[in-house]
């Protein structure tokens, strides 16, 4: 009988386990987890953190129990691979709780130790205040500390995915927090306007910014900067990347990528044809750029897990590469990409432009509609979509998918233009902020409307020394604008034509990009050679400077609003009563784990609902730890967790009842 064995949980190896089982009922499968949990939502940990997930138990997808249940797959926890014997198709692995080792047999391998936080070597880094989350359990000892020590200052270093999120979990948990980023910006995958969209709202919500610079020092108070300056803190998060789990798979010969991950074809087979490997420690093919790049994102880690699994029972599914697209809440604020940005494309050496349109998310007379954001890249010579980026409070997430749809079909702008996407007053409008990024390239690009964009903006001005005007009203152009600029209206413009220089570049100015573009055509119309507009208008040009700045430009920014985050600390208490005054004294105890919600829709009969985040202090009032206990939850993941609670706590009768309907089952 085949062995199939699988290194690493979590994302792809749990999806491998799975899909392997789903494919082939015959197959050993043996699943080797170096950590205590094989398969939980890592990209849940900020948001239960910040107490968007109420409850812990809801990260926990599936334990070794379940696996065994549902899949029949072999799942050791705490066994951590130490050695691959290519030549015998064996691993060596030790279990890190008893010290055992044991060998376990292969026909094929699976690979997926994914990777693991960067932890810079800073003098004061092992302090009981410093911070890495990528694990339930750091999850739990950041949040055992917030509890205990309470924490009022935090600093977190990297403005990353992670970091960013954790900055808005800690500012929920009542604590005032300072980001530290060595890039000039936050997110610095993202163009420099879209980092302002995010920058503003991290400033409206009282984070503090320390951007360009570096932590040098952490100290039990404070921190020192690469400056010389200082931040008075008690909590420090360390978020400055993800380094990939290599060392196994180099001790036992396999090529290296030239991107830094375990190299692999697009059967995700390494070197070794016995071998596979997915997720984070894998590099993989960019099907826009067309190289090879490393890509730690969930995504792509299931996706490619799903191909793993079968190919290693002998399957030949390809896997078509990644366009790196990603999404990112701060607040109320949310960004993301997909496909190339426009600096990298122009880094690859292609010919790339780009545009920046403001559309409402949804019609505006309907309630709720908010500006989304969007740049739109494309290759000049051949018109094909290269990327996008996005940002907004409503419908962002929806428009980088539609683009990253239109990527992997190789769309060009008019193919863009004329995409029919659904439209409804709730949803969009009749042309959407894809349908109108698609128009304003495609006029961009003919030249009918030439624009420039927020980061070429200073060039233009310094190279052509433009007439610059402002087209937004009086009140708006009061509160923030761009020194030097004319503040005239369009009509303004068109009763005195006679009066602009007809010799001078004119540039506009207006509050989105749209009304440049219809003065433009005005002026273009009146014999206006050398007209051009910003693209994004007033908006990305403020955005960009508030993120990149600009150095002669003087950008009026716009004011900070104050605002606050609900306190988390007051949430709604589970009324619940004392279960232990009405337990029968005879028969087993039957405990329900699941959330209070799901124990309303249907129970087992004579089952008491007691959370799995409530369970240990439900335990410490049983004083008979000898006493029956059935535990079981959803599908049978939660109370294997909790059985394990128990355990630790020494009760001795403990059986995991499974899932609700394997419980009804009993009859």
């Amino acid at each position: 009988m085949k062995n199939v064995l699988i290194i690493g949980g979590v994302a792809a190896g749990a999806t491998a386990a799975a899909r392997a089982r789903r494919l082939d009922n015959d197959v050993n499968i043996t699943l080797l987890e170096a950590g205590a949990d094989v398969s939980f939502a890592n990209c849940g940990l900020p948001y239960f953190l910040g107490r968007d997930i109420e409850y812990r138990s809801s990260l926990i997808l599936a334990s070794e129990e379940t696996f065994h249940e549902q899949y029949r797959v072999k799942v050791h926890t705490h066994t951590e691979a130490i050695a691959i014997d290519r030549e015998k198709k064996q691993v060596k692995a030790l279990n890190t709780g008893t010290g055992e080792e044991f060998v376990f047999p292969y026909d094929s391998l699976i690979l997926a130790q994914g990777g693991k936080p960067v932890v810079p070597p800073l003098p004061g880094v092992n302090k009981e205040h410093v911070f890495q989350l990528w694990t339930l359990a750091d999850m739990d000892r950041i949040d055992h500390y917030i509890s205990e020590k309470e924490p009022k200052k935090a600093v977190v270093v990297g403005g990353g995915f992670i970091g960013l999120e954790m900055v808005e979990a800690l500012t929920k948990r009542g604590i005032a927090v300072t980001l530290v980023e060595m890039a000039p910006q936050v997110m610095p995958n993202l163009e420099g306007e879209f980092a302002g969209f995010i920058t503003k709202e991290l400033l409206d919500y009282g984070v503090k910014l320390k951007l360009g610079k570096s932590v040098e020092v952490i100290e039990d108070t404070k921190v020192i900067l690469n400056d010389g300056s200082t931040i008075d803190t008690d909590f420090v998060l360390l978020s400055v990347g993800v380094r990939p789990t290599l060392q196994l798979a180099k001790d036992a010969g396999l090529d290296m990528g030239s991107s830094g991950g375990l190299k692999v074809n697009d059967q995700m087979c390494t070197s070794d044809p016995s071998i596979f490997a997915a997720g984070d420690m894998v590099e993989i093919s960019h099907n826009v750029l067309g190289k090879n790049v490393r890509m730690p994102l969930a995504g792509p880690a299931n996706r490619q897990g799903r191909i793993v699994g079968e190919n290693a029972l002998g399957g030949s599914r390809t896997y078509k590469g990644v366009s790196g697209t990603s999404v990112v809440k701060v607040f109320e604020a949310v960004a993301g990409s997909t496909g190339l940005s426009l600096k990298a494309s122009r880094d690859a050496g292609i010919d790339a432009d780009a545009v920046v349109v403001h559309k409402a998310s949804h019609t505006a007379y309907f309630p709720g509609s908010e500006k989304v954001s969007l740049m739109l890249i494309f290759d000049k010579k051949s018109k094909k979509v290269l990327g996008a980026q996005v940002a907004g409070r409503v419908g962002v997430d929806k428009r980088i998918d539609v683009i990253a749809t239109a990527i992997a079909g190789e769309l060009t702008l008019e193919d863009l233009a004329e995409l029919d996407l659904a439209y409804a007053p709730p949803f969009n409008s009749p042309n959407g902020p894809v349908n109108m990024a698609a128009f304003t390239a495609i006029n961009h690009d003919s030249g009918f409307s030439p624009s420039v964009l927020a980061q070429d903006f200073e060039h233009f001005v310094m190279e052509m020394q433009p007439i610059a005007i402002d087209l937004r009203d009086p009140i708006s152009y009061g509160k923030a604008n761009l020194r030097g600029t004319n503040n005239l209206s369009q009509d303004m413009i068109r009763e005195n034509l006679d009066k602009i220089p007809r010799e001078n570049p004119i540039i506009l100015i207006s509050d989105d990009g749209q009304k440049g573009h219809v003065v433009l055509r005005m002026l273009k119309g009146a014999g206006f050679d050398r007209v051009f507009y910003v693209s994004g208008g007033y908006i990305s040009l403020e955005r960009h400077a508030r993120a990149i700045g600009f150095q002669y430009l003087q950008v009026g920014k716009f004011p900070i609003v104050k605002k606050s985050v609900e306190d988390s600390k007051q949430t709604k208490a589970e009324e619940k009563a004392d279960e232990t005054e009405t337990l029968d004294s005879d028969g087993p105890i039957i405990l329900d784990v699941r959330t209070p919600m799901e124990f309303e829709m249907g129970a087992y009969p004579g089952a008491i609902n007691v959370g799995l985040d409530s369970l240990q202090e439900w335990a410490e009032g049983i004083e008979d730890k000898d006493r029956e206990i059935i535990i079981y939850c959803a599908s049978g993941a939660r109370s294997s967790y909790g059985m394990r609670i128990l355990n630790q706590m020494g009760f001795t009768n403990v059986e995991n009842g499974g899932g609700l309907h394997t419980m009804m089952a009993r009859g």
